[in-house]
């Protein structure tokens, strides 16, 4: 299952947020696949897509850093997947 995770962090909680990320690589945890990570330029947001089928991952990858950053994860779909069931919703099967 894919996942977009997006963050940000607090003006206040910066300089430890990112003190974590150089000793961690903000690498979640094992059996989740980071697929690609994205920062915004100029300012301390971010997004990536990840992987997995074990949900209690997702939620511990949050926990880890929920004392630093604000964490949203929706599960998300792939182009293929997406593809026929917006085409049911305009009625071409």
């Amino acid at each position: 299952m894919l996942f977009i995770v997006s963050w940000s962090i607090s003006p206040e909680r910066r300089n430890s947020a990112i003190e974590r990320f150089l000793k961690t690589g903000g690498a979640p945890p094992a059996g989740v696949s980071m697929l690609g990570r994205w920062h915004a330029v100029g300012g301390m947001t971010g997004f990536g897509i990840a992987q997995t089928d074990d949900l209690t991952l997702m939620q511990k990858w949050v926990l880890e850093w929920s004392d630093l950053l604000r964490m949203d994860v929706h599960p998300a779909l792939t182009d293929e997947q997406a593809a026929p069931l917006l085409a049911a919703v305009i009625g071409r099967q």
